[in-house]
């Protein structure tokens, strides 16, 4: 690589960076404000050839990276490099010692839902489970997990501030936690051409099995 390509490669990086700054949270409002909306957008972009998908709205699954990214931001602006798991040696807690570490896992948990919720859409449409049935699904799903990221990362903030605070952090985990299985009975639904109660069945499942996955990681942490 010469000189002028190097350039030209870190004009690249910096225009990505900062363009950032604007998608993120466009991609935030649109998707909290329009959540089904933004996962039809997903679907429709991965039919576009790749240099022309995504040209709206951040990616979806960079989309979730940068939520987590922020929520631990704000974790470290208030609690610093106090957190538990960090400082913790014992079981699977002593391989995460870096926040760069600490992020992946946090990536790892909050992908989980996604990733089981586009295999159960994939298998109760009785598609075979390969890369082109996995991925549009799964790309749809990203795009509401990240606002569901974000306001869980903010909610377990707020317990340890206080008694009004704790207060008002359940409130926006639960609210959080509602909005978020909303969406994806209307998204079965849509997916499915199912009644209410097999959508609900369905992303209940989903969402059970990535809460047993998140206390499988957290007893392996302990």
């Amino acid at each position: 690589m010469n000189f002028m390509q190097l350039i030209q490669s870190l004009d690249d990086l910096l225009y990505e960076l900062m363009s950032w700054l604007i998608f993120f949270p466009l991609t935030l409002w649109r998707t909290i404000t329009r959540p089904l909306e933004m996962m039809a957008y997903a679907g429709r972009e991965l039919r576009e050839l790749p240099e022309k998908q995504f040209r709206e709205a951040l990616s979806p699954p960079l989309f979730l990276l940068l939520a987590l990214l922020v929520s631990h931001a704000l974790e470290l602006s208030v609690n610093g490099s106090t957190n538990l798991i960090l400082a913790d040696n014992r079981g699977l807690a002593r391989f995460v010692d870096s926040d760069t570490k600490l992020l992946l896992l946090r990536l790892a948990i909050f992908s989980i839902i996604p990733l089981l919720l586009a295999t159960i859409v994939a298998r109760a449409s009785k598609s075979k489970l390969s890369d082109e049935t996995l991925k549009a699904p799964f790309y749809e799903q990203c795009y509401p997990a990240a606002p569901f990221a974000l306001a869980i990362g903010i909610g377990t903030l707020l317990l340890h501030r206080g008694t009004v605070s704790a207060a008002l952090g359940i409130a926006i985990m639960l609210a959080a936690l509602i909005a978020y299985l909303a969406v994806q009975i209307v998204w079965f639904r849509r997916q499915l051409g199912c009644g209410i109660f097999r959508a609900g069945l369905l992303a209940g499942c989903a969402m059970i099995g990535g809460l047993l996955f998140t206390l499988l990681i957290g007893i392996l942490l302990i």
